[in-house]
C-alpha cells in the first residue's frame, strides 16, 4: 500500500475539515480543542459552524461514554412481519371494502395468533391496495336455506368477523346474526338445525269439561276471560290461565256459524231534491265552536241551492237573530233571484212573523224538513264539508277579521272545488259553480227588494261627520264613508249599520211606548272594517266626550238666524273646556 504524502500541521479548520474522511473523526474534531485545551464552545461553534447546543451535547456524550459516544447508534432490526398477514388483509378487503384497521387487526388475532398494528394494516392497504373479488364467498342471507344460512354466519364468526359487519355482508339485520350466534353458544352445532316449535308432549291442561263449562259461560257474550276464569273457579273449581281462556274462546268462535246479515233498508229518497237551479234552497245555522279570540259565540249562516250545491250567500255573525238572518237572504235574493222553495229546519228565525211576509211578497214556498230528519237538508253535509275545509283556519284565527277572510276563502273555495254529487254528470261539469251555469230565479229590481224589505231595512247617506240620521237621531256610522249610502237594518231592538253587504256597527236601541221612536240608543258593538278614513282624529272614538248616537232637536229655522249643522255632541261646550 502507498504511503500517503506529509502535510504539513494545522489549526485553521477550513483545511482541516478537508482531511477528514470519517465521521467520527468531524465530531471529534469539533469538541477536541474544548475537551482538551479548555476552549470556549462559543468560539469553537463559530469556527467550525456546528451548532453550540451540538456542542455541548457531543461533550456530554464524549465524557460519558467516550469515543463510543461519538458514534452513531445502529437502528434496532423492525420486526419481521409474517407473510400471511398482507395476504389476508388483502382477501379481507377484498371481500368487504368496509372493514376498519382495528377490525382487520382482531381477525388477523383470530386466524393467525398475531395482531399487526393498525398503522402497519394503513401502511399495507397504501402500498399495495387490493383487487375487488370477482365471487363473493357465501350468497346472500335470503337466497340460502336455512341450514346454509346458518352455517355461513357461523363460518365468519368463528373467523372473527363483527356481528355489524356479518349482518351487512349477508344482507340481514344485526339481530338475525345475533340470534344464530346466541343458539350456537347454547346449543353447539344443533342450532343449524330448525328447532321443533311443536307443543311438548304431556297432558293437556283443558279437559273436555273444562271446555263445556266454557261454552255454557260464554252464553253472556259481556263475559271476557277474566270473568269467565273467575266463573270456573268459583264454580266448579278449575284454574286455567286468561291466555288458556282466550284460546279456547277463539276456537269456540271459529265453530260458530256466521252471524245473520242485519236487513237493509232501502235508501229514502231526499224529499226536497231539486231538478233544476233555483227550484230549492236550503237555509241554516252553524255555531262555530271550534274558535277563541274573546269576541263571544260566532255563527255560520248560510244559503245553499239543492241543485247545484252551490252556496248562494253566506256571513259569519256574532248573532243567530232575525235581522242576521235577513241581511243572507237579502244578498242571495239580490244577486241569484228568487227560488221556488226555501227549507229550512223548526228554527224561529226561519218561521217568524216578519220572514214569512217576506216569502209571501216574494212568492216563496217555505217548507220545513221533518223533525229529528236533519238528513232531509241537503246544507248539513255541505256544514261536514265545511268543518273538513275550514275549521282548521277558523281555530288559527286570532282576529275577527281572520274569522271573515277564512271564511270567504271557504265559500269561493267550496264553490269552485269539485263536488261529489256531480261526479257521475255526463256533461262533466264538476264543480257547484259550473253546475249552476250562470242560471238566476226570479229577478226583482233593487226598488221592488226595497219595498220588500223596508219594513227591516232602509238607505241612508252618511254625512261628512261619519253620522247618519235615522228618526231623529244621529247616529255615528263611519266617517271614511261620507256621502256614501249605506243600508240600515231594524229589527227588533238591534239596529245594524252595514256597507257591501259587511256589517259596520250594531246598536241596542229602546222604543217608546208608541214603539216607533226610539227613547235611548246604547253603547254600540263594532266590527273591525276596511272603510275607516286615514285622517287623524282630534278625540279616539274611547275617549268618554265621544257620543256615538244622540236625538236631534228640531226647531224652526228662522230667516234672520244662520243655522249650525248638527255635527259630534260634545258631553260639555268647548268653551269650558280645559
Amino acid at each position: 500500500m502507498a504511503r500517503s504524502t506529509a502535510a504539513p500541521a494545522t489549526d485553521q479548520w477550513e483545511q482541516l475539515s478537508f482531511r477528514l474522511v470519517w465521521p467520527e473523526q468531524r465530531r471529534y474534531e469539533t469538541i477536541r480543542p474544548i475537551v482538551l485545551f479548555g476552549d470556549a464552545a462559543e468560539h469553537q461553534a463559530r469556527r467550525t459552524g456546528t451548532p453550540i447546543r451540538t456542542l455541548y451535547h457531543r461533550v456530554k456524550q464524549f465524557d460519558r461514554q467516550g469515543i463510543k459516544g461519538l458514534l452513531e447508534a445502529e437502528a434496532p432490526h423492525a420486526a419481521r412481519l409474517p407473510a400471511e398477514v398482507p395476504r389476508l388483509i388483502r382477501r379481507l378487503i377484498a371481500d368487504y371494502p368496509d372493514f376498519t384497521p382495528h377490525e382487520l387487526g382482531r381477525i388477523c388475532e383470530v386466524q393467525l395468533a398475531y395482531r399487526p398494528h393498525h398503522t402497519t394494516i394503513q401502511r399495507i392497504l397504501r402500498e399495495t391496495p387490493p383487487a375487488p373479488a370477482v365471487v363473493r364467498r357465501f350468497p346472500v342471507f335470503h337466497s340460502m336455506d336455512h341450514q346454509t344460512r346458518r352455517s355461513a354466519v357461523l363460518r365468519l364468526h368463528l373467523e372473527g368477523w363483527p356481528t355489524k359487519r356479518i349482518a351487512a355482508y349477508l344482507q340481514t339485520s344485526r339481530q338475525t346474526v345475533h340470534t344464530i350466534v346466541t343458539r350456537f353458544r347454547s346449543e353447539d352445532l344443533a342450532m343449524l338445525y330448525p328447532r321443533s316449535r311443536a307443543r311438548k308432549p304431556g297432558a293437556r291442561v283443558v279437559t273436555t269439561e273444562g271446555v263445556a263449562a266454557i261454552q255454557q259461560l260464554r252464553a253472556n257474550p259481556r263475559l271476557g276471560a277474566f270473568r269467565i276464569r273467575a266463573a270456573l273457579k268459583q264454580q266448579q273449581g278449575i284454574v286455567y290461565s286468561r291466555r288458556t281462556i282466550n284460546r279456547v274462546l277463539a276456537r269456540l268462535r271459529a265453530l260458530d256459524p256466521p252471524p245473520a246479515k242485519p236487513p237493509t233498508t232501502p235508501a229514502q229518497p231526499m224529499p226536497f231534491a231539486a231538478a233544476t237551479a233555483h227550484a230549492v234552497w236550503s237555509v241554516d245555522i252553524r255555531y262555530l265552536d271550534m274558535q277563541d279570540i274573546g269576541a263571544g259565540m260566532l255563527y255560520a249562516i248560510t244559503i245553499l241551492d239543492n241543485y247545484s250545491r252551490a252556496v248562494l250567500a253566506s256571513a259569519v255573525s256574532p248573532r243567530q237573530d232575525l235581522n242576521a238572518y235577513l241581511q243572507v237572504l237579502f244578498i242571495a235574493v239580490r244577486n241569484y233571484g228568487v227560488p221556488q222553495c226555501l227549507v229550512s229546519d223548526s228554527g224561529a228565525v226561519f218561521r217568524a212573523q216578519r220572514a214569512q211576509t217576506i216569502y209571501r211578497m216574494l212568492g216563496i214556498t217555505k217548507r220545513v224538513i221533518a223533525r229529528r230528519q236533519p238528513w232531509q237538508n241537503y246544507i248539513e253535509t255541505m256544514f261536514n264539508i265545511q268543518r273538513r275545509m275550514a275549521d282548521y283556519h277558523f281555530e288559527q284565527a286570532q282576529t275577527w277579521t281572520d274569522i271573515r277572510d277564512a271564511h270567504d276563502q271557504w265559500v269561493m273555495n267550496y264553490n269552485h272545488q269539485e263536488h261529489w254529487a256531480h261526479q257521475a254528470r255526463p256533461d262533466g261539469q264538476g264543480t257547484p259553480m259550473q253546475v249552476l251555469d250562470r242560471a238566476y230565479g226570479t229577478v226583482y229590481t233593487e226598488a221592488d227588494l226595497r219595498l220588500v224589505f223596508h219594513a227591516v231595512r232602509s238607505q241612508r247617506r252618511i254625512n261628512r261627520h261619519g253620522f247618519i240620521q235615522y228618526r231623529a237621531w244621529r247616529i255615528y256610522a263611519e266617517e271614511g264613508l261620507a256621502g256614501i249610502r249605506t243600508a240600515v237594518w231594524l229589527l227588533d231592538e238591534t239596529l245594524t249599520i252595514a256597507y257591501h253587504d259587511e256589517p259596520m256597527a250594531d246598536y241596542p236601541v229602546t222604543y217608546q211606548p208608541d214603539g216607533h221612536h226610539f227613547s235611548r240608543i246604547a253603547e254600540p258593538q263594532f266590527y273591525p272594517h276596511g272603510y275607516g278614513s286615514p285622517q287623524i282624529r282630534f278625540w279616539e272614538h274611547n275617549d268618554p266626550i265621544w257620543r256615538y248616537a244622540f236625538r236631534v232637536v228640531l226647531t224652526p229655522r228662522s230667516s234672520s238666524t244662520p243655522v249650525t249643522p248638527p255635527c259630534e255632541q260634545l258631553l260639555f261646550p268647548l268653551d269650558q273646556a280645559g
